[in-house]
């Protein structure tokens, strides 16, 4: 089955809005760990404009499945991982102005710095992944640079997914089986949602994780955290 890690930015972001601890991010990951989430991921940007340096720290007291933490891979970040040592690193190219993530590495332009990088995270650890397109050179590149895994950057697919579901997977299928194929692991990420998760997953030879916020948040806010959660474990399925 492929794993479940809910992104809880948004949450963060709500509290953030008014100040105090409402909704406290801490208790929310532990419900939808609860709820049955697998896994917790969270993306601390320079600014704090959501989950916080400290947040970052409080949660690594309590999450008890896979916590993973995304980020551009600068001092700040590289400090985090080699305190909490997470289950995961996943990197993101994101400058500080980035909205939200939305495009992959270049492995060959950055294949010096991300295998620099990739050996330090690994050296305390902590699985590492790269936020990646479906190139397969790029990919290549990844395996080349130390990556244990690949989360490919799913927003493209989600964009087109509406009008054309057959093209919009055809480039994942093939970048996933090349993947694999070299020996990564393979997770997934960006604007899915119950609409479009259950096609990519049922269309991919392989999907170990993947890390929905946006979509599953917003759902929650009609539907409730725990029946969200579950609506998306059963899409998630064999």
């Amino acid at each position: 089955m492929t794993r479940l890690s809910v992104n809880i930015n948004k949450i963060a972001t709500l509290r953030n809005a008014r100040g105090g601890q409402m909704p406290n991010v801490v208790q929310f990951a532990i419900d939808c760990e609860r709820f049955g989430a697998q896994g917790i991921t969270v993306h601390p940007r320079p600014d704090q404009r959501h989950i916080t340096t400290q947040d970052t720290y409080d949660l690594a007291k309590v999450v008890t499945t896979e916590y993973n933490i995304e980020g551009y891979p600068d001092s700040r970040y590289m400090t985090l991982i080699s305190d909490i040592r997470p289950a995961q690193a996943t990197l993101v190219p994101d400058g500080p102005d980035v909205l939200t993530s939305n495009a992959g590495w270049d492995t060959e332009k950055h294949q010096s710095f991300l295998s620099e990088t990739l050996k330090e995270i690994s050296s305390h650890g902590v699985r590492t992944s790269l936020f990646i397109e479906p190139n397969k050179h790029w990919i290549e590149l990844a395996k080349k640079a130390g990556a244990d895994r690949i989360e490919l950057y799913t927003g493209p697919y989600a964009e087109a997914f509406g009008n054309a579901p057959v093209t919009a997977i055809k480039q994942y299928i093939e970048a996933i089986e090349f993947a694999v194929s070299i020996g990564l692991e393979i997770n997934a990420g960006h604007d899915l949602s119950q609409e479009n998760v259950r096609y990519f997953k049922q269309s991919v030879c392989q999907l170990d994780e993947v890390s929905i916020g946006h979509a599953l948040i917003s759902d929650a806010l009609y539907l409730g955290i725990e029946n969200t959660i579950q609506r998306y474990l059963h899409l998630l399925r064999d």
